[in-house]
């Protein structure tokens, strides 16, 4: 009754003043039910004074955590010291608060309570920075949960996604199902082929964002080779592969762009040339280049399927069948994916071809009785 002759008050200011001194003097007194009832008539009111806010915060568990979840009136400044040395009961009634700042958050996630930072990361009300979010992927990687909560972050940074993918690949391989189900090379194969292709993909989104700063940071920590350069054309990923080549050879990425739509031999060579690509490298990316102006890369398996073939077949023929030291790796990769994607290509034909034949089959004619049931059927 006290708090609300308080909040509703619009008398003369001593009034107010007697009303405040009253609510004082009930932060002494000594049953804990008392406390409460002050507690819950201020606990919703943007109005309620802050001191006596912050003293029941130092009150019993049941008081404070109650005032640190719902009041409004509180301020960073106030939840900030609970954030960083309250128990976990207190970090659980922080992430449940209405509205949250970032900066409450990360100090409770900062606290490596594993339920609590789940509760945080699923609420999409809250923008973590990327730094957070780097250490929590680094940190928490090989935890399912969190990963997955990780990756449901439409902010994660490129690189904290790439690692989180990694772990997943790390994780399957461990899977007794997986391990036991498929083979132990086709199984590397197969890892190493959905990695690079989340790498690219990942890298795809970001140069579609115009952030070629993902593209340098897999330069910069050298995990470009002739394999990624090749998947990434392959996959129609031809953005991603522009910003590398960009970053590779110092050229702008206008007109690394302009090049690769349009360029010639010449170009391309000299392009792939300032990568630092071998002569060898550098004819067979400029043949992909070729290929995938007049191809559906992006969304057609069959044409990926064609293009590699191609590929493959004029390798063997330009060099007799010795592949040379050089060109190896690039021949292992087209010849796993020569495979993968036949396999792909195949599932899409099949049920078409099925599905072609039956509707030129004629339609069988069943008199009445001789219908079938549907769980016959």
């Amino acid at each position: 009754m006290a708090t609300l002759a308080y909040l509703a008050h619009t008398g003369p200011a001593d009034e107010h003043a007697a009303l405040y001194a009253a609510l004082i003097g009930f932060l002494e007194d000594p049953s804990v039910k008392v406390r409460a009832a002050l507690a819950y008539g201020l606990l919703h009111a943007v109005e309620a004074p802050r001191p006596i806010l912050l003293a029941l915060l130092q009150d019993a568990g049941v008081i404070s955590r109650a005032v640190a979840q719902y009041s409004p009136a509180l301020i960073d400044a106030d939840l900030i010291g609970l954030a960083r040395n309250g128990d976990v009961t207190m970090l659980l009634a922080l992430a449940e608060r209405t509205n949250i700042s970032t900066r409450i958050a990360e100090a409770v996630i900062a606290r490596g309570e594993t339920g609590v930072t789940l509760k945080l990361l699923a609420r999409r009300d809250i923008t973590y920075g990327a730094e957070t979010l780097v250490l929590l992927a680094q940190s928490y990687g090989d935890d399912a949960r969190l990963r997955g909560a990780l990756l449901a972050r439409r902010e994660l940074p490129p690189s904290a996604r790439l690692h989180l993918v990694e772990a997943v690949s790390r994780a399957l391989r461990r899977t007794r199902i997986v391990k036991g189900a498929v083979a132990a090379r086709r199984l590397d194969s197969l890892m190493r082929n959905v990695t690079d292709t989340a790498l690219s993909a990942i890298g795809e989104r970001e140069a579609e964002r115009a952030a070629p700063r993902y593209a340098a940071e897999m330069v910069g920590t050298d995990r470009v080779n002739t394999r990624l350069l090749l998947h990434a054309v392959v996959h129609g990923h031809v953005l991603f592969f522009a910003d590398i080549v960009a970053e590779l050879s110092e050229i702008p990425r206008e007109k690394v762009f302009s090049i690769l739509e349009s360029g010639g031999r010449p170009a391309l060579n000299a392009l792939f040339t300032r990568c630092g690509l071998t002569e060898s490298v550098r004819n067979l990316v400029a043949r992909l280049v070729f290929h995938a102006r007049s191809a559906d890369l992006a969304d057609d398996a069959t044409a990926r399927h064609f293009v590699v073939t191609a590929l493959t077949e004029e390798l063997i023929i330009e060099h007799g069948g010795q592949i040379p030291a050089e060109l190896e790796e690039a021949f292992a990769y087209l010849s796993e994916q020569n495979i993968m994607l036949a396999r792909s290509a195949a599932r899409g034909v099949m049920p078409a071809f099925g599905g072609a034949s039956l509707a030129r089959l004629p339609a069988p004619e069943l008199d009445e009785p001789e219908r079938l049931a549907l769980p016959a059927v």
